[in-house]
């Protein structure tokens, strides 16, 4: 940061919503930007990091007209990581609180769209696409794990994209966690934007029950034979507790989102049931919460 200072000239008026995008190069930051826009967000587009001081300040000057910024960074702009991180910390020890929301997909679906748009990665060089994505994962580790927003996009189009960003930025909730929870299939991967993960495989599975197996974890007979099963209630209140002591340090420390992961074998019967026993619980602590089935289908 340097000399750099953050000078508002807000008054008695409230700081800018500031939130960053930034992430992998194919991940969807254009996208993102546009539903951002969409919702009377002002988007600057690729902005340096050492500029958002300036821009808080001109946002400042508008006396509440420009009300919400995010700005677009690429990996592209100098000193990137160390410049990114040490802005949004300067801005947060001003009380101006700086969001950052990290796109992310894995490297099948990042090719797929760069071979699909016959384009070279930004960072590609003389190499292969390839040595571009593992260029640009590795440089933005830092900022990656200091996001308080990650979004795996590998299985969403634009549509359902744009639908998670107004979920998450369609509506301003004072001092509210928002969460996701997500059912999922080991089978198939662990969500790469989990932030917490719970296996239900230690339940028995309703596949092998043949009446149940066609049915899924989001049907009333295969809900109850999931919850009257030995350790099942127990997983439930003992994680409700676990996540009443995260929920309040993360509005502690400023973090608006969180996703819950919830496994099963294919993601079909057992994580489904609990992840909507879960999304309810949660509900019932005061979130806005958004349940997501992953795999359901899928088999």
């Amino acid at each position: 940061m340097g000399d750099e200072q953050v000078t508002t000239n807000l008054g008695d008026a409230l700081p800018p919503e500031i939130v960053v995008v930034t992430g992998m190069s194919g991940a969807g930051r254009s996208t993102a930007a546009r539903a951002l826009e969409d919702l009377d967000w002002f988007v600057v587009d690729n902005l340096p990091p050492g500029l958002l001081p300036t821009m808080i300040d001109l946002a400042g000057r508008t006396h509440g007209a420009v009300s919400r910024v995010a700005a677009v960074v690429d990996v592209r702009s100098m000193a990137f990581t160390q410049d990114l991180l040490s802005t949004v910390e300067e801005l947060r020890t001003r009380g101006i609180g700086a969001r950052v929301v990290f796109l992310e997909a894995g490297d099948d679906a990042l090719v797929r769209r760069f071979e699909g748009v016959r384009r070279p990665h930004p960072l590609q060089g003389d190499g292969r696409l390839t040595d571009g994505i593992t260029r640009e994962r590795e440089l933005l580790r830092a900022i990656r794990g200091e996001a308080d927003l990650v979004i795996d996009t590998s299985q969403l189009n634009v549509h359902q994209l744009k639908a998670k960003m107004v979920g998450f930025f369609g509506e301003a909730k004072e001092a509210r966690l928002r969460a996701n929870v997500v059912s999922f299939g080991f089978k198939y991967g662990l969500p790469v934007d989990a932030d917490l993960v719970i296996d239900c495989r230690f339940l028995p599975n309703p596949h092998w029950v043949p009446e149940l197996r066609p049915m899924t974890g989001k049907d009333d007979p295969v809900r109850d034979y999931v919850l009257a099963q030995r350790g099942a209630k127990e997983l439930l209140d003992s994680y409700t507790d676990v996540l009443r002591l995260l929920i309040s340090g993360y509005l502690r420390e400023g973090k608006h989102y969180m996703t819950l992961a919830v496994g099963c074998t294919g993601g079909k019967h057992r994580s489904v049931a609990m992840a909507e026993q879960f999304s309810a619980r949660l509900r019932d602590e005061g979130l806005d919460v958004n349940a997501i089935h992953r795999d359901l289908g899928r088999e």
